[in-house]
């Protein structure tokens, strides 16, 4: 099973730490976003720049919580008709 694999069952990476509790990834990258949606990253970064998909900009970086992604597939999918 991939990473993206496991992303998608968790939405989360877990990292380790030297601690009791790991650390939980609430952001990720375009790259990583296209795996996830199966999108082009070219066409990510073209819905970023017309603001179509929620992103988060840190400096130069452009990074996606894919709980946003999530609800954003949700309100652009297409139902059936009934």
């Amino acid at each position: 099973m991939s990473t993206v694999d496991t992303e998608r069952m968790n939405h989360t990476r877990v990292a380790p730490r030297t601690g009791s509790r790991p650390i939980t990834r609430r952001l990720f990258t375009i790259g990583e976003v296209a795996e996830y949606t199966g999108l082009p990253v070219h066409t990510l970064y073209t819905m970023t720049s017309q603001r179509r998909i929620p992103f988060v900009k840190a400096g130069r970086l452009v990074k996606c919580d894919l709980k946003a992604i999530d609800a954003w597939i949700e309100r652009h999918s297409v139902k059936p008709l009934s």
